[in-house]
Parts: C-alpha cells; structure tokens; sequence
C-alpha cells in the first residue's frame, strides 16, 4: 500500500479487500487477532481497577493500534484516558484519538515511557502543545535528562511536562536504584547516592517551572520469571513497597507533594484480579493477598494518599510468555484466551527427520513473523520446558486435536509446535509419542501462538481480525486495523 494514503482510506482500502473473507482465503503469513478475547482480556482489567479504585495505565506498544486502544481504555466518560507509549511514533498516531476523547470531556495523558533522550524533545513538546496541559509525561532516571525536559517546557505553545521517576526495582533494564535507606524511612539532603541527587534536581527543576513531577513508576519485568499460580502477586506487593519508600523519601524533602505510584507489567498487574482482592472474600490464608489489600486500602484511608496507579499492556492479546509465568491460575488465565496467532503454510514435509523420527514440516513464517524470544527455562531440569519459537494452535482440519498448553505448562508441551526458526523459515517439530503424530499435509494452514506478542506483530503492517463469537464463521475476518512502524 502506498505511504501517502491517510489512514483512514488505507483502513477502507484494506477491509475492501479482506473483509467477508476466510483464514483460508487470506495471504499468509498473516497476523491475527480474535477481538472476543481482546474484549474479554481488556474488560477483566477495567473492571477489576476499576472495583479497587485504582488509576489506569494502558501500555499500548504490543498493537500500536487505534482500534485496540478504545479496548484498553474503555468507554466510560467519567474516567481519564492515560496511557503509555514506547515510541514517539504511537503518540503522534493516536492523537486524533486523544483528542476525540478531549472534545467529551475525558482528561488524557500520554508517557513516554524510554528515558528522556534529547532528540525526542522537539517531537513531544509538539505534542504538548496540541494536547495542552498536563498532556505529557515524561520518563526520568538521570538529573542530565532534565535539560530536555526543560527544552518542551520552554518551547512556545508547549507547557512544563509531568515527570516519573523511574525506578529500577531489580530488573536492571532501567530505572534508578533506590538508595537502601529509603527502606527505612530515612532521606539524607545532600547525599551521594543517585536516588537522592536526582530527586534533588527533579525538585528544584519543578520549583523553576521546567517540569512537574507527578510520580514514581516501576516496572517488574522479572515477574516474567514467575511459574506458580498467583506467585507475581509477590512481586507486586514489592513493587508497591519500593515505589512507597521512594515516594515518602521525596515528601521528607517536599512534604504534602501528590504523588502517582505507578506499577506493572502484566504479570503483576493481572494478579489484582484475584477473587479474593477485587472481592470482601476471605484470602484462604495467603498472605500475598491479604498484604496486597491492606496496602490498597490503607493508602485509600491516610490524609494526604498518594495515587495507585496499575500499568500494563500485553495482558490485552496475552502470549505464551504470559501462559508460562502463572500469574493467575487456569480460571484466569489459560491458552484460549490468547487473542494473537500469526497464519502460516506448510511449504514442506520432512518424515522421520526429527526425534525419535517423527515428522518435520517447513512453514512460511521464521523470526521476521513470530520473533525470537524465548519462554525463558525455569525448569528444574535445563531442557525439559517448552522451549519452542511458537505452539500451533488446535485449529483447521485435524490439527483441532493438537494438544493444547494447559496447567503444567511450560513443563509439560505436548504436540506441534515451532522447534526451530531463521529469517522466514519455521521448522514444526512434534513433542510427544511418535505413534501419536498428528499428520500434515503440503498447503496446510495453521495458526501459531507465538512466545511474545509485542515482538511477533512488528514486522506486519495491519492486523486481521475474527471474531470467535460468530458461531459457524469463526474464522471470517471482520475488521482489519493498521498499525504503526517506526520510531
């Protein structure tokens, strides 16, 4: 499609072509996406934010999608419209939408969640100055960052930006460390410890009107490495903890200073939809959950509260990552509620070429369609978990049988799956009994759910969509949503 299309008529252009056709029908590969899980996956977390009486976040660099976007944020007016981005690209893309929700009345917010770099200065206080104030929020975690930030203030049009701090609670991807003495209620002025400079120069930089700082946001990648049920609800006790001790070392040199405690990443963030959180039920004597509700509501109850705020963004397609790290049990959380599947044809069939002389098959979709990101092996024994590029879905033809990830996964990874990938190559391998294969046959399609949903969609341009709530059209497109490229 051409470059120079708006992106409205490209829409109409793609549904032109798509619309009312089938998986069958369709060029492969393919990205995919069932809106009834996407619908279901992003309701579960409004309600559940919503019953705790907490901000939300939507993270919305897994699709960089308008569309999924609504989804995220959901319809209800009385509520704002805050999100994040990872590119400066995905603000600039959805500020039609922002704007929209501004003309009825919805207060908007966009972060820019990478650490100020300089050069993204001039891009956002544009921005800034067509949203207005307190439209921009910006990501800091060194005092040298804070002359950019200055930059979008003092460009004509644009307004002081809101700053979190960024924390780095033990992923070590970004963030500054809290000093240790935060943990323990002390805050020294003057001392050397990066934390404490830097809120330091965070301060005085609001006091000379060039930012506004408006909290603290962490992010607990490593939850990822979770894979018992419920076990990332550790994590997000602790990272509320570490953004509590930061936020009161801040109130000890700024006393009364409001204050956003952000946390998330899917894992931890999913985990407040635990019955026994978002419900008066008793926590059955977990002492992760009765910890995490003493927190929620004591804070609710302090004079001068500081602000809960939950972020999270690869919860609304969900992944094979996600599966694998149990942060709710199989109730919640189980392979048919992934709503991603990238579409893909058997070119080639290799029989007795794998273990134990099973059947290999070559389809059209390597790294460039699915990624190349692991389920990270937790396993007590190195090798025995899943550690495929992706595990084809029980659909199309017999491959409805393909065994389905259920409980014991990612130990236990029965049936088709990704064994292999290079540029545009996949290799299917078959993990099981070789008496037990499931056959394949030359122009086979097949969906696979990939490991890491952000990563498989980025190389498409548009995403496909069915609805599995179509009884008897399941498989029929229905809409198609461009996203954005680039930077």
């Amino acid at each position: 499609m051409a470059s120079h299309i708006s992106d409205a008529a490209l829409k109409e252009q793609l549904k032109s072509e798509y619309v009312g056709k089938t998986l069958n029908q369709v060029p492969t590969p393919s990205v995919i996406l069932d809106l009834a899980k996407l619908e279901t996956n992003c309701n579960g977390m409004l309600e559940a934010t919503g019953k705790l009486g907490l901000l939300w976040r939507a993270h919305i660099k897994t699709h960089k999608t308008t569309e999924l976007t609504c989804l995220q944020v959901g319809d209800d007016k009385s509520t704002p419209v805050n999100i994040v981005v990872s590119t400066i690209i995905e603000a600039e893309n959805i500020l039609p939408l922002l704007e929209e929700y501004q003309s009825k009345g919805r207060k908007v917010n966009v972060l820019f969640s990478f650490p100020l770099f300089p050069s993204a200065a001039t891009r956002l206080a544009d921005l800034s100055a067509q949203l207005g104030p307190d439209s921009i929020s910006l990501m800091i975690d060194h005092p040298d960052q804070l002359g950019a930030a200055a930059a979008i203030a003092h460009t004509t049009g644009a307004y002081p930006p809101l700053v979190f701090i960024k924390i780095d609670g033990g992923y070590h991807r970004a963030g500054v460390e809290p000093s240790p003495s935060f943990a323990y209620g002390e805050f020294t002025q003057g001392s050397s410890h990066p934390s404490e400079i830097l809120i330091d120069a965070v301060l005085e930089a609001e006091k000379q009107n060039k930012c506004v700082l408006h909290g603290v946001y962490i992010h607990a990648g490593h939850s990822y490495g979770t894979r018992t049920d419920w076990a990332a609800l550790g994590y997000l006790a602790q990272e509320f903890q570490i953004c509590l001790d930061f936020a009161e070392a801040i109130r000890k040199r700024s006393p009364g200073h409001k204050l956003v405690l952000s946390v998330g990443a899917t894992p931890t963030a999913t985990t407040i939809q635990h019955p026994s959180i978002i419900s008066s039920s008793d926590n059955n004597g977990d002492s992760s959950v009765q910890k995490l509700k003493e927190f929620i509501t004591k804070e609710s109850k302090r004079e001068n509260p500081f602000s809960l705020e939950v972020h999270a963004g690869v919860y609304s397609t969900l992944d094979l990552q996600q599966l694998a790290t149990h942060a709710r049990d199989s109730s919640l959380l189980k392979a048919d509620d992934i709503a991603i599947s990238v579409l893909a044809e058997v070119a080639s069939i290799y029989p007795s070429r794998g273990k134990n002389s099973t059947t290999e098959a070559l389809i059209n979709a390597g790294c460039l369609a699915l990624g190349r990101e692991p389920v990270t092996d937790k396993g007590n024994i190195p090798g025995v978990d899943y550690s495929g590029w992706g595990f084809v879905m029980p659909w199309g033809g017999n491959l409805t049988s393909n065994p389905i990830p259920g409980p014991d996964f990612p130990r236990v990874h029965p049936g088709w799956q990704v064994g292999k990938i290079s540029q545009e190559h996949g290799i299917l391998v078959w993990d099981g009994e070789p008496e037990e294969e499931i056959p394949l046959e030359y122009g086979q399609r097949v969906r696979v759910w990939p490991n890491h949903s952000c990563i498989a969609g980025a190389c498409f341009d548009w995403y496909l969509i069915v609805d599995s709530r179509n009884k008897g059209r399941e498989d029929e497109v229905v809409d198609v949503w461009p996203r954005w490229r680039g930077w």
